[in-house]
């Protein structure tokens, strides 16, 4: 996220407001789809569902344009083709993002998962609303190197996409604002709630810890709940970790907001799906979670702008044993979610 971008979005979301207020029977005509449903042991959400109700035929359409390469430049390259579903949506085994023209970024291909939680998105934060997110990877030069513009042409051209978006929006004039709820519709729908941690949380079936994920759990609260606060494993704060410059000097949210303290401090990603994720961190530099784990017990650095909650007593970071260790992974393994990564109704149709 750089300046360009952010004055792009700001200057996209006045556009798609001022489309929605021009489609005052946008979704009529269409059966609410009941794909939305808030988990039990889950929060309220942040979402403006009021604004942009998800309905079956909006998430329908909204899920193909997620896998549509005409989004890119050269028709190659689908927000599907980073956000891979069997790895939670991310982009497994890539330390940073792989886009057109196997171009590199020079961040780690964040999860798409359980964003209605999310009031800012991107490893910086410099993105404020969902609906404006897509602006960022179909426009970014490593990405998808699109216009949206470009994108809206093309779709536009397809007569199944009139009939499509003539069924979800009412109308067949495909425009940004309806392009950009779609597929905020599509993503609204990510949600990883069905991990073991979660039928225990919520008395399900008579699930239970086991001794070490029990210990674990108590581990994890004591030592990282801090930032990876329960049910969503984040409490989407920003912060620096330790973790120090990468190869790219990337301040994070420095970018954004242009504030000293903000350099090198980056969105707490939440833990849930880490069996799925890999690698790591905002730059992908840790491959394993005993990497991740030997970062925090030994690697986290001193400095101006480490977080508080690291600085420790003298030694930064969090002093763990061998059986601590364990113990936590084998509760982090309780929030890997396979019917997430196997739910066909988010799959490529």
């Amino acid at each position: 996220m750089n300046r360009k971008h952010i004055a792009v979005i700001v200057t996209l979301m006045a556009l798609v407001f001022a489309c929605s207020r021009g489609l005052p029977d946008a979704g009529k005509g269409t059966e609410p789809f009941a794909g939305f449903q808030q988990p039990g042991n889950f929060p309220a959400p942040a979402y403006h569902f009021e604004t942009n109700p998800v309905t079956k035929d909006g998430f329908e359409l909204g899920r193909k344009l997620f896998y549509e390469p005409r989004l890119s430049r050269n028709n190659t390259i689908s927000c599907g083709s980073c956000h891979i579903q069997s790895s939670a949506f991310t982009q497994h085994g890539h330390d940073v993002s792989h886009g057109i023209d196997d171009r590199l970024g020079k961040r780690n291909t964040p999860p798409i998962m359980n964003l209605a939680w999310s009031p800012l998105l991107m490893w910086d934060g410099g993105i404020f609303d969902l609906d404006l997110q897509p602006v960022a990877p179909i426009t970014t030069h490593e990405e998808m190197d699109e216009t949206v513009a470009n994108v809206v042409a093309k779709l536009q051209a397809m007569p199944e996409y009139r009939v499509l978006f003539k069924k979800a929006f009412g109308t067949e004039q495909v425009n940004t604002a309806n392009l950009m709820k779609a597929l905020s519709q599509f993503m609204l729908l990510c949600i990883s709630s069905r991990s073991k941690y979660d039928s225990v949380m919520r008395h399900e079936g008579g699930a239970a810890f086991t001794a070490d994920e029990a210990a674990g759990r108590v581990l994890v609260i004591r030592n990282c709940g801090g930032c990876h606060k329960e049910p969503l494993f984040t409490d989407g704060s920003f912060r620096n970790n330790g973790i120090g410059v990468g190869g790219n000097d990337d301040q994070g949210r420095y970018a954004v907001t242009l504030l000293p303290e903000d350099k090198y401090k980056f969105r707490v990603p939440g833990l849930r799906n880490l069996a799925y994720t890999a690698p790591y961190m905002h730059d992908g530099r840790f491959y394993t979670l005993d990497a991740v784990l030997d970062h925090y017990t030994t690697g986290v650095k001193a400095g101006p702008g480490l977080d508080p909650l690291l600085a420790g007593n003298g030694q930064p970071g969090i002093p763990l044993t061998a059986e601590q260790r364990k113990q936590m992974l084998a509760f982090l393994a309780t929030l890997n979610d396979k019917a997430f990564i196997t739910d066909k109704l988010l799959a490529e149709q």
